[in-house]
């Protein structure tokens, strides 16, 4: 598509008068890819949270010739996992998040010279640099990666009460008491933002001696420019499945015998989606380059524009993943899944 080159996009995004005059510079566009750059990982959560709750479980329950309550159990694993992983990335990103925008807005407080030259580099400025982008992406998005256990611990744990909840039928969960610990578990999750509102400094301070480290700063420049991204969600993604494949297996409110369908449900997605995800990424990443060449000549004049570059980077892989996780692959893990369960 070619953009009107007549179209000057303001400087500001937030101004009013931007809208979509051009498919590259459209408010939407630009505030998404800001979004995706500033909080990757709540970002990834909000994607999956749609599709987990409309787009995974109609996939799964129209898978032909599978146990409808094995169906029932995945369905309910995904709605499960999709707002368990709302709800701790909102409030375990967020502290992160404004940590790191402090950094932006004051290097020098939180940041020794040297580290700012060594990263800043060639680039007009440290916001600019690649290899500081992939320094504080290595904190938004690695907040994921440590939060997966207690992610997955609590979506094994919701998964009765869900099914109980959303389908109504026959399957009950006879421990009170286990209700009750959930219930005491959400509360913590939603209160964990404001636990940590007012500890940001402490936070940045805490980032900023760690970037200041010569091995961080070596591992920045040299894989600034790999698909890191999604290289966390994968790792992310493993690390999920083998805690909740454990907790599955230790679960005494999930029926035995429904147990070998849920965790192979599990481990063929995970695997599938991974493979998938690098595939589609090698196979469009000619496009991906072609769309980044011509948003940066929509969008030259933009502030911060590698910020925008970023949010592309970061979009394309939760996407992706998104896409084949929660429509295509829910047909064939569960499809298999019951299957593998009834040949072991």
């Amino acid at each position: 598509m070619k953009v009107n080159s007549n179209f000057n996009i303001n400087n500001n995004i937030n101004n009013n008068n931007v809208s979509f005059k051009g498919f590259y510079n459209n408010k939407i566009l630009l505030k998404t890819l800001e979004k995706a750059a500033e909080n990757g990982s709540l970002f990834s959560a909000k994607v999956m949270l749609g599709m987990s709750l409309t787009a995974r479980p109609l996939a799964i329950m129209a898978t032909p010739k599978t146990d409808r309550e094995n169906k029932k159990l995945a369905s309910a694993k995904s709605i499960a996992s999709g707002v368990v992983n709302y709800l701790i990335m909102l409030g375990a990103s967020l502290p992160v998040v404004n940590a790191v925008k402090k950094i932006d807005n004051n290097p020098s407080k939180f940041l020794k010279t040297e580290t700012i030259s060594n990263l800043q580099g060639s680039s007009k400025n440290l916001l600019s640099s690649k290899a500081y982008a992939f320094a504080t992406q290595l904190f938004k998005l690695g907040v994921g990666f440590v939060i997966a256990v207690p992610k997955s611990i609590l979506t094994c744990a919701l998964i009765p009460p869900i099914m109980l909840a959303v389908f109504h039928d026959k399957f009950k969960n006879t421990d009170k008491k286990h209700h009750i610990e959930i219930k005491k578990s959400a509360g913590k999750v939603i209160s964990f933002k404001g636990l940590y509102q007012n500890a940001s400094d402490c936070i940045a301070k805490g980032i900023g001696k760690i970037i200041d480290t010569k091995p961080v700063q070596t591992l920045s420049k040299k894989f600034c420019d790999t698909n890191f991204a999604q290289h966390i969600m994968s790792m992310t993604d493993v690390l999920l499945t083998l805690t909740f494949v454990r907790q599955t297996a230790k679960s005494k409110s999930i029926k035995q015998e429904r147990k070998k369908p849920l965790i192979n449900n599990s481990i063929i997605s995970t695997a599938l989606c991974i493979v998938g995800g690098y595939g589609l990424n090698g196979i469009t990443q000619k496009q991906t380059d072609s769309f980044i060449e011509k948003f940066k000549s929509a969008n030259k004049d933009l502030p911060n524009l590698e910020k925008y570059v970023q949010g592309i980077k970061i979009a394309k892989p939760v996407l992706l993943l998104a896409g084949i996780y929660y429509i295509a692959i829910p047909l064939i893990a569960t499809f298999f899944a019951e299957r593998t369960g009834k040949s072991n």
